[in-house]
């Protein structure tokens, strides 16, 4: 994971606030999730569109074009089930900016999951994000990229905690994170076990297990 606050195109500046109450109109917004959008959303811009018609960057069906919005928080953070909702309710892939300002210094950070379209409800993967940082530090160039899922990619790959392989896709980037955390879950359940075990014979079964399973993760890495 690399803490990179990008300096997104001014050809792209879109600036068009959303009310919440747009993506109540969805249906997707139950009542436990339409609270969080009121406790903890102060404000929500469609702040740019990256497309082939601003940025001069092929488009395709997989990645039409990508927003970016920025979300700006009543208190400490925002939840990813009010992410969810608007990720599910805007058909282009989306990259976020939370803003907060409960430090002495107002701060951001930028959190995406990975979406792929198709008929009904785009998929989603787990979400990923940086630190929080000084909204005001250094801003860095967009990727180079040769095409819009080439810079989806690009701006994807930063926010995860593994590396992408060459010629591997994002969808099986995402596909091999969510095992990563599964092993991960696995693992400290197995710890916590062999903490409490009593049993010499089980102690060494459970031993033997995480060492397996910590092989595993290391393949996934």
């Amino acid at each position: 994971m690399t803490d990179v606050l990008y300096r997104w195109p001014e050809a792209a500046k879109f600036g068009r606030r959303v009310p919440k109450e747009k993506f109540y109109e969805h249906g997707a917004v139950n009542t436990a999730v339409r609270e969080k959008f009121v406790s903890e959303l102060e404000r929500i811009t469609w702040a740019y569109k990256l497309a082939e018609s601003t940025i001069n960057l092929p488009a395709t069906s997989a990645v039409p074009e990508v927003q970016v919005f920025t979300l700006e928080a009543k208190t400490d953070d925002i939840s990813e089930a009010t992410l969810t909702a608007i990720d599910k309710a805007v058909l282009f892939p989306i990259i976020f900016e939370i803003t907060r300002s409960i430090a002495v210094r107002p701060e951001v950070r930028t959190v995406a999951a990975h979406k792929q379209l198709g008929a009904g409800t785009p998929k989603l993967s787990a979400y990923y994000s940086t630190a929080w940082q000084p909204e005001d530090a250094q801003r860095h160039p967009l990727p180079t990229a040769i095409n819009l899922p080439a810079l989806y990619a690009a701006l994807l790959q930063p926010l995860m905690p593994i590396t992408t392989r060459p010629g591997e896709e994002m969808s099986d980037v995402a596909d091999r994170l969510a095992t990563v955390r599964k092993l991960e879950r696995e693992i400290a359940a197995l710890e916590r076990k062999l903490r409490a075990e009593p049993q010499l014979n089980r102690k060494i079964e459970l031993r033997r297990t995480l060492k397996t399973k910590h092989h595993e993760l290391e393949q996934q890495r």
